[in-house]
């Protein structure tokens, strides 16, 4: 098991969620870290300038994207041996594609505390920012986040089109260099094609764009388009469907409500 900091012992490295872009989507305790941290280590081509930007004065700022795995670790140990307050700022969440795993366990191996701030991630941010539910009454009541296999492969059974046989809401995320490839798998696992895809690119940056295709149109929309990295796909099957939940319906019953005939 993860060997994460004691109740009872004061983190010195903080992991944290970014969100995908802008700074009033940041929690408040992520703010607050950010704020007062003694080294701020981001990834520049991830994290948005504007985040960077609530660093304090005197804090060590360092772009962490041409540095690899024990460059970045021997950063944050020797300010945490130090007695220095470490920021580690990840876009998104990171428990979400966030890479955060490896960079604790080096930490953990050296008895050093460190906690974890969660964050917004793309498909929470996209969906409120094009105002859809990804839950649906008697549609879907599943959203799956996932990817299109790439560098990194997907298992068994977790292949685009695998999990497209479910026929639910999705979030495909790091995919939108082969838009090709992610309409074709969603095709393959049964999504009709006129199924409506929302396109969000750099949310929350300067130039975001906000998108709409279908899966048949997806491909041609990304390319027209000229988006690629920091892209994130909404597959939507419920879209515009004339459902309504029973939460409100006065004939429904529950703990808090009698049902009215």
């Amino acid at each position: 098991m993860p060997d994460a900091a004691a109740p009872d012992v004061s983190p010195r490295v903080y992991f944290i969620g970014a969100g995908p872009g802008d700074p009033d989507l940041l929690t408040v305790k992520a703010s607050r870290l950010i704020a007062t941290a003694d080294l701020v280590l981001y990834a520049g081509s991830l994290v948005s300038p504007g985040i960077v930007a609530l660093a304090k004065p005197a804090a060590r700022v360092v772009d962490s994207a041409p540095l690899a795995l024990d460059e970045t670790h021997a950063l944050m140990a020797a300010a945490a041996r130090a007695g220095k307050l470490v920021a580690r700022v990840h876009t998104g969440d990171p428990a979400l594609y966030g890479a955060i795993a490896e960079q604790a366990a080096l930490l953990a191996a050296e008895h050093i505390p460190y906690a974890v701030i969660p964050g917004v991630t793309s498909a929470s941010a996209a969906a409120a920012a094009f105002a859809v539910s990804f839950t649906v009454p008697e549609i879907t009541q599943t959203l799956i986040l996932t990817r299109l296999a790439g560098r990194t492969p997907m298992p068994p059974g977790e292949t685009l089109a695998d999990l497209a046989r479910h026929r639910s809401a999705m979030a495909v995320y790091l995919s939108a260099g082969d838009p090709e490839g992610v309409a074709q798998a969603l095709l393959d696992g049964g999504y009709p094609p006129e199924t409506p895809v929302a396109l969000a690119h750099r949310l929350g940056w300067p130039g975001e764009k906000r998108l709409w295709a279908t899966i048949a149109t997806l491909a041609e929309t990304v390319r027209r388009e000229g988006i690629d990295r920091q892209t994130v796909f909404l597959i939507l099957p419920g879209l515009g469907q004339a459902t309504t939940s029973k939460l409100y319906d006065a004939t429904f019953g529950h703990a808090c409500r009698p049902a009215r005939s």
